[in-house]
């Protein structure tokens, strides 16, 4: 008899720690989705749980300690880029009107006799309007790109028409610069839902990138799965200084007229409309892949 009741309690024991078990994992789970869920979209939501286990209940509170935390510095930062895109914006309207009114006075006093050495102030003068004029328009379009949440009219883009209509604009210049492009394009169309503007400018962006820093040659690359390259010779380039060309304003000796700030629009448009893009110098060359997954 004594053996059965020893049995008997043992197996409702083991019934009872399995059932613990299974109302714990069940609880891990229910924790696991939670906090999925609230990582992955804005909510005020905390971890909640219907289980009565302290172990549980305690790791839940622990978590909701530090998703409190996670949620205010979100804000505090989403707030201060808020305030720091308005201010890039409020600045540059600023500048435009000033700058183009010193231009106007600078084309006037270039129409007077002037010495020598006038000139030359004047033509100094005028070289740094038109580059903070420039740094000014590109200050705008960035806060405006960098600015963009559900502003992208999405469609089907044919990325083989799209490169080859951005070589066509620039090829004039690319040819003043002594570069002549080699495009590579599939057989297959490539179709990716994009938008159309946006994507004009990333290309625009990334050819005007090739003129400043290409030793003379140019490779364009569109591969099937949508991944686009553009390589080049960059003799003045090396692996920190290519590591930091999406950086805002960072600019090299060997841009020429470079404003620091065309990469990192092209890298806030292609992030909004689900691609990436990355630089790598290798053997010389300096490469710049764009990719718009399927």
């Amino acid at each position: 008899m004594l053996p059965w009741l020893i049995c008997a309690a043992v197996s409702a024991l083991a019934l009872v720690l399995l059932l613990r078990l299974y109302l714990l994992q069940k609880s891990l789970d229910d924790i696991t989705g939670q906090l999925g869920e609230r990582l992955g979209s804005d909510t005020n939501n905390l971890l909640f749980l219907s289980t009565r286990d302290p172990h549980a209940r305690k790791l839940a509170a622990e978590l909701n300690v530090h998703l409190r935390e996670l949620r205010r510095q979100r804000q505090r930062y989403e707030n201060g880029d808020r305030e720091l895109k308005e201010t890039v914006t409020n600045v540059s309207h600023d500048l435009r009107t000033p700058l183009t009114a010193i231009c106007g006075y600078l084309e006037l006093l270039e129409q007077g006799g002037k010495t020598p050495d006038q000139e030359r102030y004047l033509a100094l003068i005028s070289e740094r309007a038109e580059a903070m004029k420039s740094l000014s328009e590109e200050l705008l379009r960035y806060s405006v790109a960098a600015g963009l949440e559900d502003g992208l009219d999405l469609e089907p883009v044919d990325l083989n028409g799209a490169v080859e209509e951005a070589v066509a604009c620039f090829y004039g210049a690319l040819v003043e610069g002594g570069i002549t492009p080699q495009v590579s394009l599939p057989e297959l169309r490539v179709v990716r839902e994009l938008d159309r503007a946006a994507l004009s400018r990333v290309l625009g962006n990334l050819l005007s990138n090739a003129l400043k820093y290409s030793g003379g040659d140019l490779d364009v690359d569109l591969a099937p799965d949508g991944t686009l390259t553009l390589s080049n010779a960059a003799p003045g380039l090396d692996e920190i200084q290519v590591g930091r060309l999406f950086d805002r304003f960072y600019t090299v000796e060997t841009g020429r007229g470079s404003t620091g700030l065309g990469l990192s629009i092209a890298k806030a448009l292609t992030q909004r409309m689900g691609g990436t893009i990355t630089a790598r110098h290798e053997g010389g060359r300096l490469y710049v892949t764009l990719r718009f997954p399927q």
